[in-house]
Parts: structure tokens; C-alpha cells; sequence
């Protein structure tokens, strides 16, 4: 072999054991990436794992919406639709393809894409007839819950339960994380007199459970006690199947399960967090924009007349716990303040186990009435019964309304929680 031969060898040697190298190092990282990462499998992977046990047989029907997926993205509807005896479809707000707008009227008719009949349940009726279940042995559950108390996919599980229960019909719901988490709990239980679609049991605000756990503690402690609160619990035959992966501690962002909003407003996972954090000031609409309208749903409080420095000093000398504050200005693109420049703030969590959720609406209503003598409940007058029953209790209004000082809430909003926490251990799936 020539010299010249010689180093084109040698060349190519190195070349090869230098691309070997590289190889190894891609392949160690991916390796550390894919171990290190969470992998949540939610409950319709683990049904499917078990050969779909539980359904065999039987004339299956479901309730679910858009977020009713597995990792790769392929709806329940499909999956069920290709391995079981699926029968019908049943529509929760916004519908089962997620096509109608916060509070409009879902209809029954039939699926477009599958032909199954679609029964509404936030139409004419808010719970299932007998009429709508005539014909189905099980009734599936598979949607991705936010967290909060007032919003209807969990008031819309327990009244189909209830409905199940009457008629000997099986329920199982197919867990999914709770994206705040499973230890934030925060909020008062729902006091008589405030039962509603938007406060349907008595549990706090934020309740720390997933909603096979929430599923679970409605069925045992007989909380299913119709929409108005006052009929008699009915307990039916549930089952829950389980996620795998999931931990008390994890946060959506956690779970390495792909986001699909659940709701218009509930665009990523941060929303969902969110959404405790503004929803109850989102109720009075002459007040502040809380996001929607724009690209920041429950994520800020903003007005016209609001100084954006004078109110991030002023929530600033609040030192509230694992919240920090930036001035924000936009322009919402509908709704009341739809192309009128907004002036505020946005809240990140710069400790967010520290951080108490609910309250950051309050400390902002706190500093604007210290600023600008704005009240709401002025503001606002119609809105007032609405904001009670989403509070679950009138406590918050009266005693609130007096000062515009937290300190005169707090005590009340937080004296459940404890109490709820011990209750709720008794139904955790997961440590």
C-alpha cells in the first residue's frame, strides 16, 4: 500500500471511530433523557393495556370531549370505537368535539365522523335521562379535568353517576393527572344554599385530587346529591381505571403527556393553573379583563384606568408568598374590552408550592381598591349572585365588600382545608 493509500485509511478510520463515538454519546443521552423523563400513562392507555377489560360484552357509551386522548393523539372515541360495543356518545359543555363556545347550548344529533347519537348534557338537560341511557350497560368517563371546583366536567360526572346509579347502569372513568397537582387544596366547602352546576359538592375550591379520586369521594361519602344539593346521594357501581406514572407532586408540565385544551379558555397547562388564580374577578364583567378576549386567559388583571406601575408597587409591598408581578399592557382582540388598551399586571410563580392560588385575585381586587375605590359588587350588581355561588358561600362577598382586606377572609376561606385533606387521603389512587 502506497503512502498516499496509507493516510486515506488512516483517515477513514478516524473518521469512523470519531462517528462511532458520536453515535454512543447520542445514544447515552437519549437513553438519560427517556429514563429521567416522566412518562404518565393516563387511564385510556391502561385500559387498552388490560385488553379493555371491564367492557367486554357490554353496550358501552361515552362521555368525553376533545381532551380525551392518548399520547399519540387518538381520541377515545376511535380507540373505544375499534375495540368495544361503543353505542353512544354524551356531550358535556362545549360539546363532544369541543365546537361550541364557554355557555352556549350543546344540541343532540349524531357524531359527523363516527354516526353515533350525541346526547347533550349542558342543553335542556344537565343530567342524563332515562330516555338518553335506554340502551347502554356502561358508561365511560374520559376527560381532562383543571383542578377547580366550578368548573362543570366534574358536575357533569357526578350528575351522570347519579343518573346511572337510578337506572343499575356501571360508570368508569379513566384517570387523567390533575394539572395543579394533588397537593394544592384551597377554598371553602360549599355551604347550604349555594349548590349550583358551577358548585355541586361539598368540597373546597381546589381540592387536590384527580378525577378518578374526586369520582371516588362523591361515590363513598354521598356527596351525589343532585344538582340543587338537596335529594338523596345515590352511590352506583364505579370503577376507576387508574393512570400509571403519576405522582401527588406533579404539575401537568410534569407528566410528559401532550396538552389538549379541555375548554376554549384553557389553551395550555399554565391556564388551568390559572384559572383558580382570576376565575372568581372573571365573574364580574364591568370590572377587570382577567386575559380573556387575548392571549393570556386568567393569566393577568388589567383595565383601562389602571396605573400598571402603581399596581405591581402596590401588590409588591404585598410580599404574597411564591408570587411575583410585572406590568402588562394589551389590547383584546373580543369582548367587552375588545380593542381598548389595557393596562395591569401578569403573575408568575416563583414558588409554586408557597403560593396561595386562590387568594391572588383577591390581593389584586385588595390593591385596586386601595388605588382607585373600584368595587365590584358595584360595578357589577347582576353579577353578585353568580360570584356567590361560584364561592360556594355569600361570606366572601359581605365580608369582603366591607374593606377590601384579605385579612378579613382568609381565616374563613382556608378553615376546611385541613379537615378536607385528612377526608380526601382516604381516596388517594396515588402517593
Amino acid at each position: 500500500m502506497d503512502a498516499n493509500n496509507l493516510k486515506t485509511m488512516k483517515r477513514i478510520l478516524i473518521l469512523t471511530a470519531a462517528a462511532l463515538t458520536l453515535c454512543a454519546c447520542f445514544r447515552s443521552q437519549a437513553q438519560t433523557c427517556s429514563s429521567s423523563a416522566p412518562v404518565v400513562k393516563p387511564g385510556i392507555e391502561v385500559l387498552r393495556d388490560r385488553g379493555f377489560a371491564g367492557l367486554e360484552g357490554k353496550r358501552v357509551g361515552l362521555l368525553t370531549n376533545p381532551s380525551g386522548v392518548d399520547r399519540q393523539l387518538r381520541s377515545t372515541i376511535d380507540i373505544l370505537k375499534e375495540n368495544v360495543n361503543l353505542v353512544a356518545l354524551y356531550a358535556p359543555e362545549h360539546g363532544v368535539r369541543g365546537d361550541i363556545w364557554a355557555g352556549g347550548k350543546v344540541e343532540s344529533g349524531k357524531d359527523d365522523s363516527t354516526g353515533l347519537p350525541v346526547f347533550s348534557l349542558y342543553g335542556a338537560s344537565r343530567q342524563a335521562t332515562p330516555e338518553m341511557l335506554k340502551g347502554i350497560d356502561v358508561m365511560v368517563y374520559d376527560i381532562q379535568d383543571v383542578g377547580s371546583r366550578s368548573y362543570t366536567f366534574i358536575s357533569c360526572l357526578g350528575l351522570t353517576m347519579r343518573a346511572c346509579a337510578e337506572l343499575g347502569i356501571e360508570v368508569m372513568v379513566l384517570d387523567r393527572p390533575n394539572p395543579l397537582g394533588g397537593l394544592k387544596v384551597e377554598g371553602c366547602l360549599v355551604r347550604d344554599g349555594f349548590y349550583s352546576y358551577v358548585s355541586q359538592y361539598r368540597i373546597p375550591y381546589v381540592y387536590g385530587l384527580t378525577v378518578g379520586e374526586v369520582a371516588t369521594l362523591i361515590n363513598e361519602e354521598g356527596l351525589n346529591r343532585g344538582q340543587k344539593g338537596d335529594a338523596e346521594p345515590l352511590k352506583c357501581k364505579l370503577t376507576v381505571i387508574p393512570m400509571e406514572g403519576w405522582t401527588r407532586d406533579m404539575t401537568y408540565e410534569r407528566t410528559g403527556l401532550p396538552w389538549v385544551m379541555p375548554s376554549p379558555n384553557i389553551p395550555y397547562a399554565r391556564n388551568a393553573i390559572c384559572y383558580p388564580c382570576s376565575g372568581l374577578v372573571g365573574e364580574f364583567n364591568d370590572y377587570l379583563n382577567i386575559g380573556i378576549g387575548y392571549t393570556i386567559p386568567f393569566d393577568a388583571f388589567a383595565a383601562e384606568w389602571i396605573d400598571a406601575d402603581a399596581l405591581k408597587a402596590r401588590l409588591d409591598s404585598y410580599k404574597v408568598p411564591g408570587v411575583a408581578w410585572r406590568t402588562v399592557h394589551y389590547t383584546p382582540f373580543y369582548g367587552s374590552s375588545a380593542k381598548k388598551l389595557l393596562h395591569g399586571v401578569q403573575y408568575y410563580f416563583t414558588d409554586y408550592e408557597a403560593a396561595p392560588l386562590t387568594l391572588v385575585q383577591f390581593y389584586v381586587m385588595q390593591a385596586v381598591f386601595e388605588l382607585y375605590k373600584k368595587n365590584p359588587f358595584e360595578m357589577s350588581p347582576g353579577r353578585i349572585n353568580m360570584f356567590n355561588k361560584v364561592c360556594g358561600t355569600d361570606f366572601v362577598s359581605t365580608e369582603f365588600g366591607k374593606r377590601f382586606q384579605v385579612s378579613d377572609i382568609v381565616d374563613f376561606w382556608t378553615a376546611d382545608v385541613e379537615d378536607f385533606k385528612a377526608l380526601s387521603k382516604k381516596y388517594y389512587i396515588y402517593r
